[in-house]
């Protein structure tokens, strides 16, 4: 079945916000049919795509068994993570998936997550191309970038390892039919990974920085300079930004876990995975840094940024210099401080962790330091007060944001995408005041057009 843009865009942006509420933490669901459906009905033909299609990856472990002097911790010899050895730690880290995520991009028609040991996170179908299996991640405006003239959308593709995969099957079960909040059911085991590849729909020319970059198709709608005809079309994408977290908490004795990002450098020798240099590291919030809204920036503990990595990338790191990567929203082009009414440019207001840090069971606090959208205006508290700070604090995994909520051990994507979209499919409704929410919401998405701030 066809859909228009329009008709695609409003569709993801009711699933990305409905939330719930249940009256207790076991919630059982009654449609039987999509948690683990592999892609929209929307498909290439056999003459656009002979190869095979995107298939779910479910089958989740029973069983966890702890890896044993990981080589991320051989990697820092004994010394905590620093400026002089996040690169080694990175280094691990990217070798360690290399076998098992690299065939995705040289035997793609061959790959499944599946073959390689990776899972993916049930009830997104509805929301996946059918191709590589993205969905919609953030997106830029243009001139986010210096170098980005046009709008640009991001695409993203979550793998959980066998160890992370535990868990997800621990909230999951084997039907998908079911969410399960209780004794500690959303919390990793020690040495979980979990990746994020990251796809841009501007290519080079369009953007320069994304010259030589590896390049897939996805079955999708938005136009482009490049390919500017409506409706689903094959459409190239550029391999751009790899995430890799681990559940680490002797590395990381604050929050558990290491956020590394990894970013596309056009100017780096090599091959495509040669290519994707560090950007930082961070293991915490840096809670005690009350950083300004611009630099110069004061120094930071738990994040680490390459110096030497490509000018683009850098210019959308979060607060004060926090870590994050141009595929993660944490700059926001006009923000209104909702206490002064001053108007903010280009702010930086956001990092993987804080960013992750309201996954809970009832998303009851906003991805960004403000309340949830009620206009077309995006408020925000006042940098470095204390409503604002609540977004970087430095809680363990099984901390809820608030108050009384199921705390999801960071994991944003279960908590934003999967455990609404199972909600949604519920047939008990929402109440009047989450549907007006939702609503406010949707406008304020619509108006914006672009998936601005969202990891």
């Amino acid at each position: 079945m066809k859909k228009n843009t329009s008709t695609v865009m409003a569709m993801l942006f009711v699933v990305a916000f409905l939330t719930y509420r249940c009256n207790n933490n076991t919630m059982t669901g009654q449609d039987q049919g999509g948690a683990f459906q592999n892609h929209r009905d929307s498909i290439p033909t056999k003459q656009q795509y002979p190869y095979p299609l995107f298939v779910l990856s479910h089958d989740y472990p029973t069983t966890a068994t702890p890896l044993v002097n990981p080589p991320w911790h051989q990697a820092l010899q004994g010394q905590p993570i620093s400026s002089s050895n996040f690169i080694a730690y990175m280094d691990s880290l990217k070798s360690y998936v290399a076998p098992n995520v690299m065939p995705f991009f040289t035997d793609n028609p061959n790959w499944t997550s599946a073959r390689y040991g990776w899972f993916n996170e049930p009830w997104l179908g509805s929301q996946r191309e059918a191709i590589l299996g993205t969905y919609l991640g953030n997106g830029n405006p243009a001139n986010m970038f210096k170098s980005l003239k046009v709008d640009e959308s991001g695409y993203v593709l979550v793998l959980y390892d066998s160890l992370a995969a535990y868990t997800v099957g621990q909230i999951w079960g084997k039907t998908g039919q079911k969410v399960n909040l209780l004794n500690n059911a959303t919390q990793f085991p020690e040495g979980s990974v979990i990746v994020k590849l990251a796809f841009s729909n501007i290519n080079y020319p369009e953007w320069p920085v994304m010259e030589g970059a590896q390049t897939l198709n996805v079955y999708d709608t938005i136009p482009t300079v490049g390919n500017p005809a409506p409706g689903y079309q094959m459409r190239k994408v550029s391999f751009f930004q790899m995430d890799v977290i681990v559940k680490d908490s002797s590395t990381a004795p604050k929050t558990g876990w290491v956020y590394s990002t990894f970013v596309y450098d056009k100017d780096t020798t090599g091959s495509f995975w040669d290519k994707m240099v560090p950007l930082g590291a961070m293991w915490g919030n840096d809670p005690g840094v009350n950083s300004p809204t611009q630099p110069p920036y004061p120094p930071l503990y738990e994040t680490v940024i390459y110096t030497g990595a490509p000018e683009y990338s850098k210019e959308t790191l979060g607060w004060g210099g926090r870590l994050s990567g141009p595929n993660d929203g944490a700059v926001a082009q006009e923000a209104v401080d909702i206490t002064t009414g001053q108007v903010y440019q280009n702010l930086a207001l956001s990092s993987c962790m804080s960013c992750h840090s309201p996954a809970q069971d009832t998303f009851t606090s906003f991805l960004l330091p403000g309340p949830f959208p009620t206009s077309d205006t995006l408020f925000v508290y006042t940098p470095g007060s204390p409503n604002w700070n609540l977004w970087f604090r430095d809680n363990w995994g099984n901390v809820p944001f608030n108050e009384g909520q199921v705390a999801m051990d960071y994991d944003m994507v279960m908590a934003f995408k999967s455990v609404p979209a199972w909600e949604a499919a519920q047939s008990s409704g929402q109440n009047s005041l989450l549907k007006a929410n939702l609503e406010a919401v949707n406008r304020f998405r619509r108006h914006k057009t672009q998936s601005r701030f969202w990891h």
